[in-house]
């Protein structure tokens, strides 16, 4: 299930208006009827398939700039970049081009932010796992540097992300480092059992990725959401092991 053909239908469009801007020129002519006919065989409605889309090319583009955050882009963040997606081999120098155009600077990243932030203004979760994805490119190639993370910490601010919510997804990709379970699930370490499988029951169900691609999330984003799922479990499982749940 992709949707890169659009994309790249519209590449007029993504050199001047960004994410919306691509998304209004893969509309063009026949591209509608197709995006109609294809958001028809998968059971999507055109909407559906439009904020797919516009997800999955401001995480093109926010992945880039992230990498490029710190003023060299390594060969690993790049291989972290083409772990996010699913993307046909034969889209893939496209994908290449935008990734390469977007990563010779690591500002102008804002309108891009703002755009996706708007369509997903209703839905927090799928915002929360486009920036998990920016993490994921992030660390790629080490711990986070603290220019990555100053970014990561403006989109997620575009984003309306708060603070315990940004920790709680950076401490999703800390674990080697001694990372909290308890900052993974969003709670503090003296919470009764109930509040933490209260908050584990909760991200389970707004963090599974059937949940959200139907929210918007582009499809080829779910490796980066079942790491997430790990992420979440394996923090639960140890908060049980640590409190003899089990």
């Amino acid at each position: 299930m992709t949707f890169w053909g659009k994309v790249f239908g519209g590449m007029a469009g993504f050199a001047f208006g960004g994410p919306l801007g691509a998304l209004a020129g893969a509309f063009a002519g026949h591209a509608m009827d197709r995006l109609r006919e294809q958001a028809e065989a998968l059971g999507l409605s055109s909407s559906q398939a439009a904020r797919q889309t516009t997800f999955a090319v401001a995480a093109i583009i926010l992945g880039a700039k992230v990498a490029k955050a710190d003023g060299h882009v390594s060969r690993a963040e790049v291989a972290a970049f083409k772990q996010v997606f699913r993307i046909p081999p034969e889209q893939k120098a496209n994908v290449g081009r935008i990734f390469n155009m977007a990563k010779r600077d690591a500002r102008g990243f804002e309108p891009h932010a703002r755009q996706v932030a708007a369509l997903f203004r209703d839905e927090p979760a799928v915002l929360e796992e486009l920036l998990s994805g920016l993490f994921h490119v992030a660390r790629a190639d080490g711990p986070l540097r603290p220019a990555q993370r100053t970014f990561l910490r403006q989109v997620a601010d575009i984003f309306a992300i708060r603070a315990p919510a940004f920790e709680r997804v950076e401490a999703g990709f800390t674990p080697q480092a001694g990372g909290d379970p308890y900052a993974v699930l969003g709670v503090s370490p003296g919470a009764g059992d109930d509040v933490v499988k209260a908050a584990y029951r909760r991200l389970i169900r707004e963090n599974h990725p059937d949940t959200l691609v139907a929210k918007g999330m582009s499809p080829d984003f779910v490796q980066v959401a079942n790491a997430r799922m790990a992420a979440i479990n394996a923090a639960y499982d140890e908060i049980e092991k640590r409190r003899g749940l089990r």
